[in-house]
């Protein structure tokens, strides 16, 4: 059993933001303190811990972090992230256990460390994607304990069914692309929607089918490595021709940014963030599509087309949390909390059915020879994936 150097525990946000996450932080605050272990929230996640310098510490309360009381409870169902967040990947450099070792490459994971020392927290609770995942595993192959839970509204986690935030954004994608059919409904037009979801469809179909969009189209459509840009614009178009046959000349087709990673070489995102993330957004795969699909139906009738080409991302992951994602993100941080009351280290909060609780060691989710996270997506021939088949625009009984 592992036995924490103090009894302080840090909490940290780390990536994009994702409803409920105040949900988790709050529960996580609560159950600790009603345990009288201190909690101190880290704002901004690794951000300011990452360059600490023992040497000059200039960490300072209230802005870099603060003690959670119970005042966190007013927070559960609020919008946004109480710690505040950001992209920083302190491991970023290790790429192999060698690395792990290697002074100039783990200098950030040893600031983390040494910042810790200083405000005298004995143990993490890390909430992040797998990034966030892969430095808790770092921390923790590095002797310091540490208990991480799964964040990313894209749900294609490994280990866990849902992640918390996922339903309320498929939520809120749905409105969305709900009000865009009424508008192409209204005008007798079509709209390309391009959604969040990294290189998984898990946003796009779930909220492809509720908002009855008429084809939805993500990485796991496309078989091999190449996104064939012509062909998919041209199934759009007798998709289009279909509707219009069927006097139903409007339409939203959702797709998922995540087919920017099959594009042509030339056509792959090159923009990232100063972390280094790569931008799928900026390939503009619904233009790219649009414009292939309104040329395509020029072709087949000689008339033009309405196509609009929208993106929708940062709508989505932010928006109030549903009470599905509030009661999951508080069984995420009680069960964060309860492993540490057990000393129940290097583990992963997940749950069963009914909300058990479960832990998931880092090396069931992390390969130990490339230190590489196991991302899921939505399986060829799924339940999930089939019903987005069945529920997509089949082609006129009139062609």
């Amino acid at each position: 059993m592992t036995t924490p150097k103090f009894d302080k525990v840090g909490i940290l946000f780390s990536g994009g933001p994702a409803p409920s996450a105040n949900a988790v932080i709050s529960s996580i605050g609560l159950n600790l303190l009603d345990n009288h272990v201190p909690v101190i929230g880290i704002m901004r996640g690794y951000e300011f811990l990452q360059d600490f310098n023992k040497s000059y510490p200039k960490l300072r309360k209230d802005l870099h972090y603060g003690y959670v009381t119970r005042e966190i409870t007013k927070a559960r169902n609020r919008s946004g992230v109480f710690l505040r967040t950001s992209r920083a990947n302190p491991g970023k450099d290790i790429k192999t256990m060698e690395d792990l070792n290697d002074p100039e490459k783990n200098v950030r994971l040893r600031n983390i460390l040494d910042a810790f020392d200083y405000l005298q927290i004995g143990a993490l609770i890390s909430i992040g994607g797998d990034d966030t995942l892969k430095t808790a595993n770092y921390l923790w192959l590095m002797g310091f304990p540490v208990i991480h839970i799964p964040k990313t509204i894209d749900n294609d986690y490994y280990g866990i069914a849902w992640t918390f935030g996922y339903w309320t954004a498929v939520d809120v994608a749905q409105k969305i692309l709900l009000n865009l059919k009424a508008d192409a409904q209204s005008t007798d037009s079509y709209f390309i929607v391009e959604l969040m979801g990294r290189k998984a469809g898990w946003i796009t179909y779930a909220a492809g089918v509720a908002a009855e969009s008429i084809l939805m189209i993500s990485s796991e459509d496309i078989e091999g490595d190449t996104l064939d840009l012509d062909e998919l614009g041209e199934k759009i178009a007798d998709v289009i021709l279909s509707r219009e046959n069927d006097r139903k000349p409007y339409g939203v087709i959702a797709v998922s940014e995540g087919l920017a990673d099959k594009l042509p070489e030339g056509m792959k995102p090159k923009a990232t963030d100063r972390h280094g993330n790569l931008l799928f957004s900026e390939a503009h795969v619904a233009s790219h599509l649009a414009e292939i699909a309104k040329a395509k139906y020029r072709e087949k009738t000689g008339i033009d087309v309405k196509i609009t080409a929208k993106q929708i991302g940062y709508e989505i992951r932010s928006g109030h949390p549903t009470g599905f994602d509030v009661v999951l993100g508080s069984m995420l941080g009680y069960g964060a909390a309860k492993f540490y009351m057990e000393r129940n280290f290097g583990v992963m909060v997940s749950v069963t059915d009914n909300f058990d609780i479960k832990a998931v060691p880092f090396s069931e989710l992390i390969d130990s020879k490339t230190l590489m996270t196991k991302l899921r997506d939505v399986p060829r021939g799924s339940d999930l994936f089939t019903l987005k088949e069945s529920l997509s625009y089949k082609r006129s009984l009139f062609d």
